[in-house]
């Protein structure tokens, strides 16, 4: 068996490695009772490669513009992360190409950004493309993520503030569970 990637198993803080995916598409619908107008919405998830603790975001598009705000949301939360890994979705490429461009723009307009992302020094780092064997500790993250959704929600139709609640459970759920197999061995 190969090693373990160093970011992996180096004791770091949490959220310093970080691993980055989209669970979805999702129907949720604005507001509750008769009438109501459906919509798409994802689920950004992000994982630390040190704890395997979990954070979920909801986006409501599939955008690189979605994705960059569910990823302040989440360093607000948890840290700027020192490492943040994906695959070579668009949202993620995009996203790296937008970063990428406004650091060689500096207006004035982007100077708040600016700051916060000269400051933030993450580097990002893809998977090689056709490579989603690479991804596994996310993949894994996604794949839990989903399972509870289906067990939470079957055909139901929820609104954005239901499926925000949801995914709060869902982190919590994920955050509690046995990293290692249980023993009886001392």
């Amino acid at each position: 068996m190969g090693q373990l990637p160093v970011t992996r198993v180096t004791p770091s803080p949490p959220f310093y490695h970080t691993g980055v995916d989209y669970v979805g598409p999702l129907t949720i619908k604005t507001w509750k009772g008769r009438g109501a107008k459906t919509h798409k919405a994802w689920i950004c998830v992000f994982v630390c490669f040190a704890t395997s603790a979990v954070h979920l975001e909801v986006v409501s598009d599939y955008t690189t513009d979605g994705f960059i705000a569910a990823y302040r949301r989440f360093f607000a939360r948890r840290g700027i992360p020192h490492t943040l890994h994906s695959d070579c979705g668009t949202t993620f490429l995009g996203a790296d190409k937008v970063i990428k461009k406004l650091l060689l723009q500096g207006s004035h307009e982007n100077q708040r950004i600016l700051n916060m992302l000269s400051q933030d020094n993450t580097e990002w780092e893809f998977n090689p493309p056709a490579a989603p064997h690479m991804g596994g500790k996310w993949e894994a993250i996604v794949k839990s993520t989903k399972f509870h959704l289906r067990r939470r929600i079957r055909e139901t139709l929820l609104t954005f503030e239901e499926i925000t609640t949801l995914l709060t459970k869902n982190e919590a759920i994920l955050n509690s569970r046995p990293l290692e197999p249980l023993s009886d061995d001392p």
